[in-house]
């Protein structure tokens, strides 16, 4: 056993942490948690629990299921339509009928034969999810953005590092070979000192769920469990407007295109700064808003935020002179990319070969096959939780800036706005009973 492990053991002995109450459920801290004896080994197979089986979750699980060194052996959902088509799609790839079904996410985190978990909810479920999760000593594959509210972030994060969890957020493009080798050109010099970084993101409101207009007010079908579904959140009432994909669109429940995008083209943009850890300390900017309607997040934005290390970052959806993805714009030349596009200035860049004395970012198959190689090693992931949330941070403080229509001052290190309670406010929100965090 190493010295971590016992480290990481008797620390949460000495805490008294054995078994306490998430919401009326037990939790255990298993045994590959700790480290000990029957952690999981590269000969093992590691079991896999899925919570939230909708569009994303469906697309997560499919890349699990073709891992050969996992077993997902558990799904959990509350709209009984989604959790028995994802039942049958594991028992279907398996061959047997062994997949388990819940329909509370605190019983499966009870389940102590589970080792990791695959989280794709709705960003008002993220954080308390998760932290049951991390509390239960399971690792975790979460979706971005990281929470609902900067505050969130923070505890989860905290709650990820005292259990010894293993975090790997859905910020898929470090996975992708050419933002990691557009982040290495930036990280090794190749365009000079930079000044001005510009993310493009998507703009409006895209009807994933075929529901817009569809607010009259009725019964939720049989099959989804709607109180459930609206969990922390302010009650209201239910309609097809409101749930499955389209929730993103309200702020209640999402961001809108702002906070779905943050995690992908802000945390590439950090990832080639090498500023993973790094938050601005000043943004500004506006936004254009629905004027009726459910759905009422920012349909064309455009921020402007300052780092102390010396450089500006426009983040812009709906802007025709802001390219989609992430450009770094330095002293000698730029880097441009996107999914599945790359282009720099000057061109010779495209054709760049790094010393072995130079900086070479972690290669990794694909993002799920990282994490569960990580899960082995206990080795940092390319997305850890820490990452996410200061990926996140710019769109949370964007929204506080877009909505209040004013300029706001950020203490990265203390993750509070300075000189203005009203907006320091608005990072965090309170839970409608009986949730808590």
């Amino acid at each position: 056993m190493s010295g971590s492990a016992i480290n990481r053991r008797d620390f949460l002995r000495n805490a008294g942490i054995t078994a306490a109450g998430v919401i009326g459920f037990p939790y255990w801290i298993r045994p590959s948690a700790l480290g000990r004896e029957g952690a999981v080994s590269p000969g093992n197979r590691i079991t896999v629990g899925c919570v939230g089986m909708g569009w994303q979750g469906e697309a997560n699980l499919r890349a699990f299921l073709a891992e050969s060194d996992c077993h997902v052996v558990a799904v959990c959902d509350i709209d009984r339509k989604h959790l028995e088509q994802a039942r049958r799609q594991v028992n279907r790839h398996y061959g047997n009928e062994d997949c388990k079904t819940y329909t509370d996410y605190r019983e499966m985190m009870a389940d102590p034969t589970i080792d990791v978990v695959m989280l794709a909810l709705p960003d008002h479920w993220h954080a308390l999810v998760a932290v049951a999760a991390a509390r239960a000593g399971k690792d975790i594959y979460g979706e971005k953005p990281l929470t609902h509210t900067l505050r969130e972030g923070r505890i989860l994060c905290d709650a990820v590092q005292r259990y010894g969890i293993i975090w790997q957020t859905g910020s898929w493009q470090r996975s992708e070979s050419n933002f990691r080798f557009a982040c290495e050109l930036v990280r090794n010099g190749r365009i000079g000192r930079v000044y001005m970084v510009e993310v493009g993101l998507p703009s409006g409101h895209r009807d994933f769920a075929g529901t817009q207009g569809q607010e009259t007010m009725g019964p939720p079908p049989p099959e989804l469990d709607y109180e459930t579904w609206l969990g922390p959140a302010p009650w209201a009432p239910y309609c097809p407007a409101r749930v499955h994909k389209n929730w993103r669109w309200i702020y209640d429940y999402g961001g809108g295109q702002l906070m779905d995008w943050v995690g992908h083209h802000v945390d590439i943009a950090h990832w080639g700064l090498n500023l993973d850890h790094a938050s601005p300390v000043e943004i500004e900017g506006s936004g254009e808003f629905p004027k009726d309607g459910l759905w009422n997040t920012a349909t064309r934005y455009r921020l402007t935020a300052k780092y102390a290390e010396g450089f500006e970052m426009i983040i812009a959806g709906g802007h025709d002179d802001i390219r989609g993805g992430t450009r770094w714009i330095g002293t000698d030349g730029w880097v441009w990319v996107t999914r599945g596009q790359l282009d720099a200035h000057p061109k010779r860049l495209l054709q760049e070969r790094f010393g072995p004395s130079e900086e070479h970012l972690p290669r990794a198959a694909n993002h799920v096959r990282n994490f569960l190689d990580c899960v082995k090693s206990r080795r940092q992931t390319l997305a850890p939780c820490e990452t996410a949330h200061r990926s996140a941070t710019p769109g949370h403080l964007g929204q506080v800036a877009m909505l209040l229509g004013r300029k706001i001052r950020f203490d990265p290190k203390t993750e509070k706005i300075l000189n203005d309670e009203t907006a320091d406010r608005m990072l965090s929100h309170s839970y409608r009973s009986p949730w808590s965090l």
